[in-house]
């Protein structure tokens, strides 16, 4: 029990539950906050220009560090320039706990300016919202929260702070964190029934999703794949490396349109899902992406996910980490000490197969690596070759991905992040928060041209905080996703090549001279032959660099 006012509680709580870094954008409504903060060094208030940017950071930051992150918005438009980037982080999952200052209670019955009832704002896109009303009740909201937010599913949760709550004084009693334990464990009786469908199935298929990668459970997957002697796809909306880019079994990302999904399951007669989405789709399709005949296994810590668009044969709820032992276990003992009989065939034959794709491919990006203005292909291609080898990719290159997963060697569960969401301008504040959360780390953050105008304020706060993170913007002068699902939508005609408000030009950004005004030095690329020199240069620099490259308009 001590004396204390409200502003001092939150922070001591906030460091207690293991927070020493809190992103935001201020307004008058946490000025009893950001004076909290100016008597507490425990605690690195890190400014973005807007609060979208905040957000994205943040979410960038706890999916890295694997811990609560803390950012603060003001009052309800603060929180309503948050809600596109709060939707990404929904969806990946990320722990945050996110805070608005609100105005002094003792006048809101008056409707004062900015005012507004902030949680059901943010709860479509929470997992619990709330307000506090009595400096009293301060403590155990902010333990809920915490505790919440890192509890299976993780995600954002939301608390608005009222003004004479902070300012207020008392003595209380702070309390003490609540983790719930994560490592839950699958029944067993489904695990052996999932074993002996593995064990059955003449040709399975593995889908990785994110729990794995949060979970650090890649070597748990890679075990059950090689027993099984099974492709593995991660899903098609991930946001990690939830199965090593570099192993043999590594088939790819699962597609986003349903007759692509359908096309590689009628090759498969048993689909196991590993924390995966069945099935995230981009656009509407009279096939449907499952095909008949094809058994569903699932496992995921979130049982909403279970059996939420298509019947599972077996459904699991459970920690990849803590599950998927056992089942390796029990598809030994169905199968032998070695896994299936066939698993040595079916792994050479797959590596066979998936090495002669990724020549393929390099092959191809080398064959265009002489074009001017650059193809896409070619670039993703030289930045792989000539990153550092611990390298993080941040990615956000929308149109431009073909290939990040092909060439670059993320094989870790901290080497890679992309958008999970689809809200565009995650990439560029995303990537200063995941270099703050692994410090030594290299950090390359691939970004589209349209996305990274979304947040570009983003490179003022890596300025501003020394935060040295290298941009590349893959810069086609469009938003070229648009004119690619124009292309694809039924009854849509691009037979012209004509589009209304999808191109960045007349005038063309100058991405460098933009990055120079905020602070952040760089330099164009307009020949894959100057991406190694560049790149060089960038991750020499020590601080935050970008590199323009401009791409070949015309590829799709």
């Amino acid at each position: 029990m001590a004396y204390i006012s409200g502003k001092q509680a939150f922070l001591e709580i906030l460091k207690s539950e293991g927070v020493a870094v809190m992103f935001g954008n201020p307004g008058t409504t946490e000025l009893p906050l950001m004076d909290g903060l100016a008597r507490e060094p425990g605690i690195h208030y890190v400014l973005a220009l807007q609060e979208a940017v905040a957000i994205a950071a943040a979410d960038g930051y706890a999916q890295a560090r694997g811990g609560l992150a803390a950012v603060n918005v003001h009052v309800s438009p603060g929180l309503g320039n948050a809600m596109g980037m709060l939707y990404d982080a929904q969806k990946s999952g990320a722990p945050l706990l996110l805070t608005a200052g609100q105005h002094d209670q003792s006048f809101n019955v008056t409707e004062p300016i900015l005012w507004a009832d902030l949680p059901p704002i943010a709860r479509p896109f929470v997992k619990w919202a709330t307000e506090a009303h009595r400096l009293e009740d301060l403590p155990r909201i902010v333990r809920r929260a915490a505790k919440t937010a890192l509890a299976h599913p993780s995600g954002p949760v939301f608390l608005s702070l009222p003004v004479d709550v902070l300012n207020a004084e008392r003595d209380l009693e702070l309390g003490a964190p609540t983790r719930v334990a994560p490592r839950l464990r699958g029944d067993r009786a489904a695990v052996d029934e999932a074993a002996r469908l593995l064990a059955r199935a003449e040709r399975p298929l593995l889908v990785a999703g994110d729990a794995v990668a949060h979970g650090d459970a890649l070597a748990e997957l890679v075990e059950l794949a090689e027993l099984c002697g099974a492709p593995v796809l991660t899903e098609g909306v991930s946001s990690t490396c939830s199965f090593p880019f570099t192993h043999p079994l590594y088939a790819g990302a699962m597609p986003r349109l349903g007759p692509l999904i359908r096309a590689i399951l009628m090759r498969h007669d048993l689909l196991f899902s590993v924390g995966a989405d069945l099935f995230t789709l981009s656009l509407p399709d009279d096939v449907d992406p499952m095909p008949p005949g094809v058994d569903v296994v699932h496992l995921d810590v979130d049982p909403w996910e279970l059996g939420k668009n298509y019947a599972a044969r077996v459904a699991i709820q459970g920690d990849p980490k803590a599950t998927l032992p056992e089942l390796c276990e029990a598809v030994r003992r169905q199968t032998g000490r070695a896994g299936h009989p066939e698993a040595a065939r079916r792994r050479a034959a797959l590596a066979e197969a998936h090495a002669r794709e990724r020549a393929e491919l390099a092959h191809r990006a080398e064959a265009e690596a002489a074009r001017a203005p650059i193809a896409p292909l070619a670039l993703v291609h030289a930045l792989a070759r000539h990153a550092p080898a611990d390298v993080v990719v941040v990615e956000e290159a929308v149109s431009s991905s073909a290939g990040v997963r092909t060439f670059f060697r993320c094989a870790d569960p901290k080497s890679f992040f992309g958008l999970r969401g689809g809200g565009i301008g995650w990439g560029l504040p995303a990537a200063l928060g995941v270099k703050l959360a692994l410090g030594d780390r290299p950090v390359l953050a691939l970004v589209g041209d349209g996305s990274a105008m979304y947040t570009i304020q983003g490179l003022w706060t890596a300025a501003h905080e020394g935060i040295a993170a290298v941009y590349v913007i893959l810069n086609n002068a469009s938003y070229r996703i648009l004119k690619q699902r124009t292309r694809a939508l039924k009854g849509f005609s691009a037979a012209d090549d004509r589009y209304v408000a999808m191109d960045l030009d007349r005038p063309r950004i100058d991405f460098v001279g933009v990055a120079r005004g905020l602070g952040v030095p760089g330099e164009p690329v307009e020949k894959t032959a100057d991406v190694a020199a560049a790149l060089g240069r960038a991750f020499a620099s020590g601080g935050p660099y970008l590199l323009d490259a401009r791409l070949d308009p015309a590829f799709a």
